[in-house]
């Protein structure tokens, strides 16, 4: 059981981090329209890996909250599911009780009070800067 439980959580975390990245919205402009959405695409590749080379990252974004809301609603719950637990006679035991429904709820939580997903100021400023050399226009982030 504790064996699927780590399983699970491990392909949840996948899972959202799949869902973390944010992508700049570009305004059609005269060299945007010239050039073409394919092109715009492979643009934003370009300046995403030249930031990465640079040392500026995205930031953890909205998966990174809910990841660190479920493993810290594990911890908790682990904690508190020990001491019941041990009052009960079976710390072992209600410490993976407690762990595995701290772990749904803090899931939980963060799914249902995330924020939208937003990358640090120092990647974005970046990101504007190298789109904006090559003639586009970034309007947000989505």
């Amino acid at each position: 059981m504790k064996l699927m439980m780590i399983w699970t959580m491990g392909l949840i975390v996948l899972w959202l981090s799949a869902c973390s990245s944010t992508k700049p919205i570009l305004y059609p402009n005269e060299h945007f329209l010239s050039v073409g959405k394919e092109i715009a695409e492979q643009d934003i590749k370009a300046c995403e890996q030249l930031a990465e080379s640079a040392g500026v990252s995205e930031g953890s974004g909205q998966a990174g909250d809910i990841a660190t809301s479920t493993a810290v609603g594990a911890g908790m719950g682990a904690a508190s599911g020990a001491v019941g637990g041990a009052i009960y006679g079976s710390a072992g035991q209600g410490s993976l009780i407690g762990a595995a429904s701290g772990a749904t709820a803090g899931l939980l939580r963060g799914m249902m009070y995330a924020r939208p997903s937003q990358p640090n100021q120092a990647y974005t400023s970046f990101m504007h800067r190298c789109l904006q050399e090559k003639g586009y226009e970034v309007t947000g982030w989505q």
